[in-house]
C-alpha cells in the first residue's frame, strides 16, 4: 500500500507543472503592440532634406575641387562685396549696385540675362558653378580667365577709369602694395583723360600683346 501512495504522489507532482505550463503562455499578447505610425509628412521632409543637403554637398565639394584654396579665397571675398544686403544670395540689386561701384550703368533685361545663367538663386557655391562652367568653355586657361573678368568688370564702353582701377587694385580682392600699382601703372597708356583702353590692358597682362 505505501508503494501505491508514493506513485500517485509522484502522479500529481508531475502533474502539476502541467497545469502551470498555461500561465507561461499568457504574455504573447505584448509583442502585438509594436508602433504601427507610418512616416508623417515632417518625416518624409527630414529625409528629402537629408538626400538633398547631400546633393549640395556633393556638388559643392565638386565645383571647390576646380580651384585652389587662394583663388576659392579671393572668389569669397568678391562674393562678400558684391552681397550688398549680405543676405547670402546675389540677387539684381546687388548686381546693379554692384555694376554702379565701377561705374556701368546695367538694364534689368541684362542684369536678369545674368541671373537667368544659374540654375538656381546664386549663392557663392552656384557663383562658384558659374565660374567653372565658363573657364570650360573658353580656351584660356582658369587664371587667364580670372583676369579677363577681374579687368572688365572695370570697362566702360571698351575704357577702364585708371583712378577707379587703382582703387580696386589697392582695397578689392587680393590688395596690391602701393609700389606695386605704382609699377603697373608706370607700364600702362594712359590716355590724357585718365583712360586705359580696356583690350591693350587684358593684352598687356596676359601677355598676349605681340599675338594680336
Amino acid at each position: 500500500m505505501a508503494d501505491k501512495e508514493k506513485v500517485k504522489k509522484k502522479k500529481v507532482k508531475k502533474e502539476e507543472p502541467k497545469e502551470a505550463a498555461p500561465a507561461e503562455e499568457a504574455p504573447p499578447p505584448a509583442p502585438v503592440a509594436e508602433p504601427e505610425a507610418p512616416p508623417s509628412h515632417s518625416s518624409t521632409k527630414h529625409s528629402s532634406r537629408k538626400s538633398s543637403s547631400k546633393k549640395v554637398r556633393r556638388s559643392g565639394s565638386n565645383v571647390f575641387s576646380m580651384f585652389t584654396t587662394q583663388q576659392v579665397a579671393e572668389f569669397k571675398e568678391g562674393f562678400s562685396m558684391m552681397d550688398w544686403d549680405k543676405d547670402g544670395i546675389l540677387g539684381k540689386e546687388d548686381l546693379r549696385a554692384t555694376w554702379d561701384k565701377v561705374g556701368k550703368l546695367v538694364t534689368d533685361p541684362e542684369l536678369e540675362i545674368m541671373l537667368g545663367e544659374a540654375s538656381g538663386p546664386v549663392n557663392f557655391t552656384q557663383l562658384l558653378t558659374l565660374f567653372a562652367a565658363r573657364m570650360s568653355e573658353g580656351g584660356q586657361t582658369d587664371d587667364d580667365e580670372t583676369v579677363i573678368a577681374a579687368i572688365k568688370s572695370f570697362d566702360v564702353e571698351g575704357k577702364i577709369d585708371s583712378e577707379k582701377l587703382r582703387y580696386g587694385l589697392l582695397n578689392w580682392g587680393d590688395k596690391f602694395s602701393a609700389q606695386e600699382v605704382k609699377d603697373a601703372f608706370d607700364n600702362m597708356e594712359i590716355d590724357k583723360k585718365g583712360m586705359i583702353d580696356t583690350e591693350d590692358l587684358i593684352s598687356m597682362v596676359l601677355g598676349s600683346g605681340d599675338d594680336e
